[in-house]
This record gives structure tokens, sequence and C-alpha cells, in this order.
């Protein structure tokens, strides 16, 4: 595959038909695909298809775009950006592909076909029982003018209907080799419906030609429409040497050995955007399902995917979503940042969250406990939760751990730590963690998560926080006192 670009310039696409938010499945193809157009030097286009606009909503397209941006993959032609081969919406083509279906009409490697739904579906049912593929029987392939006028006069509306010739569809799969597609297996099929409106198969193929496409990364699930639009580049006068290069990727599987779906683990990339995931952690894991960069690394930047991407090294086998090692690296990529991208990318979690209004003083605050936290978070999702107890005189101390601190020894820890606290004249981490173990540990002979947990928690309202000695040095001693004394 990688020859090939000496021939020519690389354009590769990634081409969606966005009926939701793009999923996890759609990203890894369109990170493999930028990064493929990245390392090759060619053109990544990004290119929507939404001939079926009941589906694909202006607002579906809108967010597609905006989770391409987020996600750093930047494109060379498309939406927003334009291009000579444009435009870029299929929606906005209809035209060009009203002309091909005439064009294939006219020169009779397409005909009309007037066969209806319930007749379609009578004729397959006739070919389950006789153990046949179902599958179109070219009834209306040769039909004569008599009997189209008669069909047109009962008011029948046909559709346009490639010609599949007899024979086999030989092509070379950059991931899966040589393939063969018998005919008999993939009868004739529909370009165009009834009214004119084109269907995935026309559409894709005509685009791809006219964009002068070169290579094909894409799903698994596409493999079987590949004879069908090689049968139309065919139909448009390509010769196979300017067929662009297919390469079929590997499907995302779940856990449980089954396509990724809600059950098994979230598909939605604007899910694990809400989660406080990283657009780089995104990248970096999913550049990883079903590639490798050809050693053990885990951690692949951007920079790093580029110089290193190639197709040889796809996996055909299917690649196994682990959601506990896109945190492990979510987490990596996290204690990476400076501190103050970290608070950047940070600050809209709290907002939303309701903690802080966004003042210049509210952000110096969280500011100052992120470098406490930074260790301990696996997601942005969790600094809320972290940073809270900072605001406000005092807390509420959720039941769960309000039942923690209800014992006589928690009792006796906490009026012990209040007596040792309240004489500090040096409040800092260090003096409180001094304090604290001479009479918690070394007096009482507690351990430290028995003797540390209910002060924990009554200084910040909860059994998670951010380091406690230096948690306390950041709420300030008047506080910490004062929670302390609230929670005896």
């Amino acid at each position: 595959m990688a020859n090939d670009s000496i021939k020519k310039e690389i354009r590769v696409r990634f081409a969606p038909s966005p009926t939701g938010d793009l999923h996890v499945g759609n990203i890894r193809t369109a990170l493999f695909d930028w990064a493929y157009a990245r390392h090759t030097g060619g053109k990544f286009i990004f290119r929507i298809e939404d001939t079926d606009r009941e589906r694909v909503t202006d607002q579906y397209i809108a967010a597609a775009i905006d989770t391409l941006r987020w996600l750093g993959l930047e494109w060379d032609e498309g939406p927003e950006v334009g291009g000579p081969y444009g435009p870029y919406l299929q929606s906005q083509r209809l035209d060009i592909y009203a002309k091909w279906a005439q064009t294939f009409l006219d020169n009779g490697d397409a005909y009309r076909c007037y066969c209806s739904t319930e007749e379609l579906e009578a004729r397959r049912e006739t070919q389950r029982a006789a153990n046949l593929a179902p599958g179109y029987d070219g009834k209306c392939r040769n039909l004569s003018a008599e009997a189209s006028a008669k069909y047109e006069s009962e008011g029948r509306k046909p559709v346009t209907r490639m010609r599949m010739p007899d024979g086999e569809t030989h092509f070379n799969d950059a991931i899966r080799g040589d393939l063969v597609f018998e005919h008999k297996f993939v009868p004739d099929f529909v370009l165009a419906r009834a009214d004119g409106s084109p269907l995935y198969t026309l559409a894709v193929a005509v685009d791809d030609v006219l964009m002068k496409v070169t290579h094909i990364l894409r799903g698994e699930d596409l493999l079987s429409s590949t004879p069908r639009q090689i049968r139309v580049y065919q139909a448009m006068g390509v010769t196979p040497e300017d067929y662009p290069i297919f390469a079929h990727l590997p499907f995302v599987m779940g856990q449980d050995n089954t396509k990724l779906s809600k059950r098994n683990g979230e598909v939605s990339i604007a899910w694990y955007r809400d989660a406080g995931f990283l657009p780089e952690a995104i990248c970096n894991y999913l550049a990883l399902l079903g590639w490798s960069p050809g050693d053990d690394r885990e951690n692949v930047t951007m920079q790093e995917l580029t110089e290193l991407f190639t197709v040889e090294r796809v996996n055909s086998s299917p690649a196994r979503f682990d959601m506990k090692k896109l945190e492990a690296i979510n987490g990596d990529k996290i204690r990476a940042l400076t501190i103050d991208d970290f608070l950047l990318r940070a600050l809209p979690f709290v907002t939303n969250a309701g903690i802080i209004s966004g003042t210049d003083s509210e952000k110096a605050v969280i500011k100052s406990v992120l470098p406490i936290i930074q260790e301990r978070i696996a997601k942005l999702s969790e600094v809320p939760q972290m940073v809270k107890f900072l605001f406000g005189e005092s807390v509420v101390i959720d039941s769960e751990s309000k039942a923690k601190i209800s014992d006589d020894v928690s009792k006796d820890v906490l009026r012990k730590s209040l007596a040792a606290l309240e004489p500090l004249t040096n409040w800092s981490h260090g003096s409180i963690d001094a304090a604290l173990r001479a009479v918690l540990i070394e007096e009482m002979g507690l351990k430290p998560r028995i003797a540390f947990g209910a002060v924990r928690i009554a200084v910040t309202g909860s059994h998670i926080s951010p380091p406690l000695f230096e948690s306390m040095e950041l709420l300030g001693k008047e506080r910490a006192i004062t929670r302390i004394k609230n929670a005896i």
C-alpha cells in the first residue's frame, strides 16, 4: 500500500452518515484515514453522506464536524474547508448522481425495475424455501417496451437497477489480501429509488471517482458492498489500475466478544467527552485497536502516529475494547498536562457541576489544588468531587460517609485531632501531618486508614478526596477546625 504513494497523490476519505453521535468505530476509522493521509503526505477528505435527510440532520452533521475538530483530526477538503471537488455533502450533489444513473441507463449498464416490494419479498421467500441465496432474480432485466409501458400505465414507479455481469469480482484488500466475490451471490442491485434519490452504492462510488480517492480505509461491515462499488467504477469507465485501494478494518468488539454496543461498553464519542476523557487519550487508545506501532508501547502521540502508521501493521482480527485500559491511558495523559492546561480543561467540569461561577478568585483556588489531585484521577469528571470541599464554610457529609464516623473510635479520633490542631501556629501540611500522627498513630495506636479517615470525612465531606494534609493546608486552619467541630 505504501508503494502506491510513488505513483500519485494519496487521497483518503472519511465519509460517515451521521444519524446520531459519531461512535467508537467511526472515530477509529477516521483516525486511521487521517493518520494514513498524514503519513504519506496525502490529503484527508471529510465527506458527509447525508442523502437520507430524515435521519441525517443538520444537528448531527454539526456534531460530527465538532467531534473531529475536538479530536484534532483536521481535514484538507470537506465541510467548512472546501476543496476542488466539492460540494462535500451528498445532499448537495443529487444532480450529479441523477446524471450518472441516466448515463448507466443509456449505456445499458442499468435498467428500470418495476417490481413491487411485496413481489420481491414473495420471490425471496420462494428462494429461501428452495435453499437458494435470496436476491433479485432479474425479472425486469430484459423487459420489452410493451411490458414497460404496461407497468407505467398501472402507475408503477421504477427503481434504477445495476446489471451485474456473470463471473467474479477480484480485488486485493490491503489488510485481508486477495478476495473473490462470485456474482451469483451479488445480484443486480438498486442504484436509485423510484423518486430518483440515490442509494449508498451509487453515491459513494461516484463520489470516490470524482473526488479522485485513491485509498479507502473503512469498517469490515462494508466489505460485502465492495464488488457493487467496483461495478459502478466499471460502468463509469474507470480501468482496474485506477480503482481505489481498499483496506477493511477489523470490528471493535466489547469485552464479551460481541460488537461494541451500549450493553457492553459506551459507543458514542460524545459520552467519552462528557465523561472527561481527553481527545489525545481517545486517539491514543483507538489507534491501538487493531494497529500496532511495532513494539509494546501504549503511549502514542499524534505526531508519532503520523510517523509510524502503515496499513501493513493493521491486524485483520477483531479488536477488543477495554475501558480500564482507556482510563489508564487517560490518567497518564492527564498527569502529563501542565497545570495551566489541566486547569483549562478541568474548569468546564467544575463550572457545569455548579461548584464555581467562574470568577478569577475561584479559578485560583482550583488551580492551587490541581497539583495534588493530578496523580489521583483518571478522568476530568472526577475533578468536581475532588475540589468542592474548598468552597463554602461548611460541608455536607453524605450518608455513606456519615456512617463511617458515627462510632465511638471515630468520635474519639475527631476530639483528639481537634485538640492537636488548635494550638498549631504553622498551618502547613507538614505540621498538620506531624500533629495528627503524634496523637492518632503514636498515642492511640491506630492504623493510618482508620486514623485519618474520620478527619478526611469531617474536613472534606467525603471519604474520597485529595491528599488529606495538603487539602487541610489549602482549606485553611479556621475552616478546617470549624468542620471538625461540626462533625463532632
